[in-house]
């Protein structure tokens, strides 16, 4: 079965970085855009990025952009979210998300935490 397991979250201060890794599994990883959300307490899920099968098209949250870059491996079924100049905003549980014959599948999430 698909299954997408994300990791590298943790706790940051303002202005730093972390990067998110989602290895996925059970899916011809190489067919199918790749998406990061994120919830955080008390606010609706919100989309951060996507990227395109090839990993040549990306598209991002207004809150985002300039400071995160999604990017994927293919050969390695992976897509990752490098997250810079961190603002505590972006405090929220983030998961990795696909969508497979208007399936959605996620994973379990991994906690972002900004704070000083």
């Amino acid at each position: 079965q698909v299954q997408l397991v994300e990791s590298g979250g943790g706790l940051v201060q303002p202005g730093g970085s972390l990067r998110l890794s989602c290895v996925t599994s059970g899916l011809t990883f190489s067919r199918y855009a790749m998406s990061w959300y994120r919830r955080a307490p008390d606010k609706a899920r919100e989309l951060v990025a996507t990227v395109t099968t090839a990993g040549t098209g990306t598209n991002y949250a207004d809150s985002v952009k300039g400071r995160f870059t999604i990017s994927r491996d293919n050969g390695k079924n992976t897509v990752y979210l490098q997250m810079n100049i961190l603002k505590p905003d972006d405090t929220a549980v983030y998961y990795c998300n696909t969508r497979i014959w208007s399936q959605d599948y996620w994973g379990q999430g991994t906690q972002v935490t900004v704070s000083s």
